[in-house]
């Protein structure tokens, strides 16, 4: 059985996955979300997405910045995460950033993904979302920089007037005279978790052709075509723990307001939701076929199963499609989206499967507490796309297409 997974694709193929793996890490929410609102009500479903991106958003900062070596405590190493985090996917959340000086500076956002999903359910939603949530979350984001720096409105929706552009746009201010921001809870037990401790990356080759790093000027576009393969198959992963990470913060928050059966129940809906719009998207993508060879390249590379030895998801095409998901690593023992599977519990894989066709099924071989072996078989007739991912397809991010927007260009810094 192989393992091959990011490594397997090109640097072109890999330049294409990054932004949709980001895409995906934001539309996890359109996913599970829509089922916590139905179980807790708006306030409640409000609450829970604080926690979830407050827990998570701290901790995968500050990898990404450790893996491209531009850690640092200056605006400039804040707007560079942002460019690399899943609550900020590259056009579909279009930043835009200025840069007065190293403690100054402020961006706004010229297409607003989350705002165009959120705003056709009326006012209210709108403000949940874009103050409720982003006052707290923009600071736990900023604090895995520098816990003096603050994030603050210069004006956000509701829009007015109606249609206005940019959708909103926010100061930011490093002073140490700012009070100094706390490592939420949630954030300091998930930084000391498998996914947040996790040193199975691919180590980045210095001397490939490609930038191996983000240590030089920020710039108003990240172009991924421009990184080396190896830094980009890092990146890949990083971006894949940063949705475990959302994902763990996410089933913290449900469990400390109800039963682990509920918060499981909610997390596998999520789970299967997230799991088949990704690999539509990914298979569209990468151009991939409709065979089982298809299936398992997109099994291999999909964020639910990476980075591998972090899941150890292995694949056989000896004869068939066989698949066996070890039960003893790292996601198993933090109870990431892998860990949902079992004999009984096969609908996030059957709706990846489906995105490649909608005849293939798993179907269960065996399952012990060492591993779950599954079988792909090919049905004479096709079956339905999983409710949950008709769900997650409400979000305008499901149709969502990228755009080439040619050379980066450096952004002025004023360096005092």
């Amino acid at each position: 059985m192989t393992r091959d997974g990011f490594g397997r694709l090109s640097r072109a193929q890999l330049a294409v996955l990054v932004p949709e793996l980001l895409l995906a890490g934001q539309l996890i929410d359109r996913s599970a979300l829509a089922y916590v609102l139905a179980e807790f009500g708006a306030d409640g479903m409000r609450d829970i997405a604080i926690d979830e991106w407050m827990g998570a958003s701290p901790v995968y900062t500050k990898r990404m910045q450790r893996a491209l070596g531009f850690e640092g405590d200056d605006v400039v190493t804040i707007f560079k995460g942002l460019q690399l985090d899943i609550g900020a996917p590259p056009q579909f959340m279009d930043f835009r950033f200025t840069v007065d000086d190293r403690n100054h500076g402020q961006f706004h956002l010229d297409h607003c993904g989350a705002l165009m999903d959120v705003e056709p359910m009326g006012e209210a939603y709108v403000r949940r979302m874009c103050h409720d949530i982003e006052d707290p979350t923009f600071d736990a984001t900023a604090v895995a920089t520098n816990p003096r720096a603050q994030m603050r409105p210069i004006h956000r929706p509701p829009r007015t007037p109606a249609g206005r552009t940019p959708h909103c746009a926010w100061t930011v201010t490093i002073d140490d005279a700012h009070e100094p921001v706390a490592w939420p809870a949630a954030a300091l037990f998930l930084r000391d978790c498998e996914a947040g401790r996790f040193v199975g990356v691919t180590a980045i080759d210095p001397d490939e052709e490609g930038d191996g790093d983000y240590r030089g000027p920020l710039v108003a576009d990240v172009r991924f075509a421009d990184f080396s393969h190896s830094a980009l198959v890092r990146i890949a992963e990083e971006v894949c723990l940063q949705m475990h990470l959302l994902n763990l913060s996410f089933l913290l928050a449900v469990r400390a307001r109800t039963d682990a059966g509920t918060a499981i129940r909610l997390a596998r809906k999520g789970f299967t939701g997230i799991a088949g719009l990704a690999a539509a998207r990914i298979r569209d993508a990468l151009q991939l076929g409709d065979d089982l060879d298809s299936a398992a390249t997109l099994l291999s590379i999909h964020p639910a199963f990476n980075p591998q030895s972090y899941v150890d998801l292995r694949i056989d095409r000896s004869d068939g499609l066989r698949l066996s998901l070890d039960r003893h690593t790292g996601a198993e023992r933090d109870g990431a989206w892998a860990a949902l599977l079992d004999a009984d519990h096969l609908e996030p894989l059957q709706a990846i499967l489906r995105a490649v066709d909608p005849h293939l099924r798993a179907v269960v071989e065996a399952a012990s507490p060492d591993a779950l072996q599954v079988t792909v078989v090919r049905d004479d007739h096709a079956h339905d796309e999983a409710g949950e991912v008709s769900v997650t397809r409400i979000s305008s991010g499901a149709s969502f297409a990228f755009a080439d927007r040619g050379d980066r260009r450096e952004l002025p810094l004023l360096r005092s």
